[in-house]
């Protein structure tokens, strides 16, 4: 469908707008008092979370690609249902394939606290079949209020079971990376670099960025606070149906190796992101659902 099409279908006036975006990709604008969001279609990708009187939330890369077939890079990408590169083929697509196939509106709504809701899903197709052999439904429900929260919700619509691992990989704008400090993760275990890093132990009680981090803190569902005096604000980090936590900023090195960013882009970034991996993989029987949430706020 096209934006005319789905402003009939789904439009509500004043609050929530289908607009043809960049790439020929559909954009939808959701707008309240407090905040106003911004949401591809296309990998069901949060692109923008603006609290009213702030610098948005969320950072997107000026050199982000907006392409069929590709990702698009910052906001909050949808990982699934693999997070990282796929475990025994390497050439399928990096955080499996949610991300870069366009997904269905299904629903939107204002509740009673005038709370906006966008619900957007997929199922499999042949195409999904062939780089994952299994029967599914997926869904993303975006709310916008005081805050933005989002969800992933997998069913196995299959008749085996199956697992996977996912990921809502949400990339923060800050003033600058190495003046912020994350807090909540004083005292906990993490894997530092790739699948099989080393296991270490946060010992001071924020995190300070000095170089390129890739931290996965384990058997942890607790909040993280991103602390950003350059903005005078301070974004909380919330989750639901997860236990790993990542924290990335690839810093300089790394960045120049990215195309769709700029190599100084590392600076005005973090990445906290709500994860399934390693240990906490799901497994989901035939009609189970497993849902994984994060909530970002500002205090």
């Amino acid at each position: 469908m096209n934006a005319d099409a789905l402003n009939v279908e789904f439009g509500i006036p004043g609050k929530v707008k289908f607009n043809g975006g960049k790439g020929g990709f559909i954009f939808v604008e959701i707008t309240r008092p407090e905040a106003r969001a911004v949401v591809s279609t296309y990998g069901a990708h949060v692109l923008s979370f603006e609290p009213r009187g702030q610098y948005d939330v969320l950072w997107m890369s000026e050199k982000s690609v907006f392409e069929k077939g590709k990702p698009i890079r910052g906001g909050i990408p949808v990982c699934f249902p693999w997070f990282g590169p796929h475990e025994s083929d390497p050439k399928k697509p990096l955080h499996g394939f949610a991300r870069i196939i366009q997904w269905n509106v299904l629903a939107t709504r204002v509740h009673s606290n005038g709370e906006i809701e966008l619900k957007l899903g997929i199922t499999d197709t042949e195409e999904t079949r062939e780089l994952w052999p299994f029967h599914f439904k997926a869904e993303m429900t975006i709310k916008v209020g005081r805050y933005l929260d989002v969800t992933l919700e997998s069913t196995n619509t299959g008749h085996e079971t199956f697992s996977y691992t996912d990921a809502l990989h949400s990339y923060f704008s800050v003033s600058d990376v190495t003046q912020i400090g994350l807090k909540g993760l004083g005292g906990r275990n993490y894997y530092d670099g790739l699948e099989n890093g080393a296991v270490r132990r946060q010992d001071t009680t924020t995190l300070v960025v000095r170089n390129e981090e890739n931290r996965r803190y384990f058997d942890f569902d607790g909040p993280c606070t991103i602390d950003d005096p350059g903005y005078s604000r301070k974004i909380l980090v919330e989750r639901r149906g997860s236990l790993v936590m990542l924290v990335w900023n690839p810093w300089l090195e790394t960045s120049r190796g990215i195309s769709d960013m700029h190599s100084d882009g590392y600076r005005t970034m973090i990445c906290v992101e709500a994860v399934n991996a390693h240990d906490d993989k799901v497994v989901l029987s035939p009609g189970k659902t497993f849902s994984l949430s994060t909530r970002l706020s500002l205090s």
